[in-house]
């Protein structure tokens, strides 16, 4: 990843954000100066990356849809930056595995468990890759809740709007003695649970609905998908 690209992008949103939407930061003393680290927030618009980039005092790489940037070099671009790009019809083993790898090297990552940016601002339920990657590293669970983006720019908008922005970053969760007390589908999914719950009570917002018993199998599926 190219550090000197990264550090002049980020001061240039920081100096934007600050100027014109007011941007503020909590809890940055959350956040561990070294060790790997997976930092999960909720997702309401494409400014979510950059902002929570500006609202980290480490530099940290982000798991999202392959289909974010169709430009080719925009795409190389970005990827030199620290995107890891994910495909988002079926789980990607490729992109989990770097995020693991990274992980394990002492990095921070960043997922969206959502999996998709949210239409209304409200926030979505979890899907199972964040506990993929908590079962394959051991790693804390950083929740993060970006507020303020989907006013700014929401889902369909072609130009931002001026409101504040605001990230929280919580307390890290450890599951750690958790994942001996589930099989591995339920850890996976008590660990996305767990993690949305928190990110909502940071925010002060409702917590994500659980789909009524009478879903089908094949409604399921779509939550098989890891990042946007």
């Amino acid at each position: 990843m190219n550090g000197s690209l990264y550090g002049v992008f980020r001061l240039l949103f920081l100096g934007v954000g600050r100027l014109f939407f007011r941007f503020r930061t909590s809890g940055r003393e959350h956040v561990p100066r070294e060790g790997g680290l997976l930092i999960a927030a909720n997702h309401a618009s494409y400014l979510d990356i950059p902002v929570l980039g500006c609202g980290l005092p480490r530099r940290a790489a982000y798991l999202g849809r392959q289909d974010l940037f169709r430009w080719p070099i925009l795409n190389r671009f970005m990827r030199s930056l620290g995107w890891i790009p994910m495909r988002h019809d079926r789980v990607d083993r490729g992109g989990m595995r770097t995020a693991v790898r990274l992980i394990k090297d002492g990095k921070i990552v960043v997922i969206y468990p959502e999996g998709t940016r949210s239409r209304d601002g409200r926030l979505g339920r979890g899907k199972p890759g964040l506990g993929v990657i908590v079962a394959e590293t051991g790693c804390p669970v950083l929740p993060v809740y970006i507020g303020g983006t989907h006013e700014v720019l929401p889902v369909g908008a072609s130009w931002p709007r001026v409101h504040p922005i605001r990230v929280v970053i919580g307390e890290p969760i450890d599951f750690s003695e958790d994942s001996q007390e589930y099989s591995r589908k339920d850890f996976y999914q008590h660990v996305s649970r767990t993690v949305m719950a928190r990110i909502a009570e940071l925010g002060q917002v409702a917590q994500p609905t659980e789909p009524s018993a009478g879903r089908s199998q094949e409604a399921e599926q779509p939550g098989e998908q890891p990042a946007a």
